[in-house]
């Protein structure tokens, strides 16, 4: 099931051609995008979410995109969603056609979610770490390598995730040249150490995490402490726990790194998932 908008806020039938076959977005993934989960009609971290998909945009030099629009873009498909419970809303945001003066690409789609994400989020996930291949002091001399935006170009974030897969693991955890942990490919990661939870800095080239930032508010009201700060690769298997999260995945426990099965705690996993989701 999918629910299609283009940015004026007319609904399009998602099984008919829209995009040019010159748009940037396609032909170089010069474009940005945000995935925003909805639960029972009401979005969640929109406005984190937009605020990201701008600053994005920023950063590949696009048009600054109108919010407002962009809000009211996912209200008109969540509003065409027939079905209750979950269901998410991607926002793509393109440079437009290559030829032509028509200006920017935008519009949303709905779209369900996987029932493996959502089995993943009760019996946890098999992780391994990878390399990126580069150092985060590249982040501040190399604006041009875009590192910390949320950009089309998914390509090497994809191949990761079919590597782990031909090796029967869920989730990727990319390491940094310097040997800190950076991200998953389409995930936030999140240690806890005692009642600390800990996450890598966006100056280390990762995006700000919305769920994450989620997570960090709902637990320092419940008493937790929460960093944000580098982490080695070496420290991921001596944590307390170690999970991926993200708008889909929400709060999801990683109980296998790189073959080894991790001592955490399942009930952990479900008082940060409840945390979680006291915040809707």
């Amino acid at each position: 099931m999918r629910v299609l908008a283009m940015l004026d806020g007319t609904l399009a039938d998602p099984d008919t051609p829209h995009i040019r076959v010159d748009d940037l977005g396609l032909t170089r993934g010069d474009g940005v995008f945000e995935t925003v989960l909805v639960v029972d009609g009401k979005p969640r971290e929109l406005g984190p979410h937009l605020e990201r998909l701008a600053r994005s945009a920023a950063m590949l030099d696009l048009p600054r995109p109108d919010l407002d629009a962009w809000e009211r873009l996912t209200w008109t498909v969540i509003g065409a969603w027939p079905d209750p419970g979950e269901m998410a809303v991607k926002l793509v945001y393109t440079r437009g056609p290559e030829y032509g003066d028509s200006g920017p690409t935008g519009y949303a789609i709905g779209l369900a979610i996987g029932g493996r994400s959502v089995r993943n989020r009760a019996t946890g996930v098999t992780a391994i770490t990878l390399e990126r291949g580069f150092d985060p002091a590249l982040v501040e001399r190399a604006p041009w390598l875009l590192l910390g935006a949320k950009t089309l170009s998914y390509a090497t974030n994809m191949a990761a995730m079919r590597h782990a897969e031909a090796l029967g693991v869920d989730e990727v955890i990319f390491t940094a040249a310097d040997g800190s942990v950076l991200e998953g490919p389409t995930s936030t990661v999140v240690l806890r150490a005692g009642r600390t939870l800990r996450t890598p800095p966006p100056t280390s080239g990762v995006l700000p995490g919305t769920t994450q930032g989620a997570l960090f508010r709902a637990a320092e009201r419940a008493g937790w402490s929460t960093k944000v700060e580098p982490i080695g690769a070496d420290e991921l298997a001596a944590a307390d726990g170690l999970f991926v999260v993200s708008s889909v995945r929400k709060v999801t426990r990683v109980h296998t790194l790189n073959g080894v099965a991790l001592e955490h705690s399942a009930e952990i996993a479900a008082e940060l998932t409840a945390l979680y989701e006291a915040e809707y």
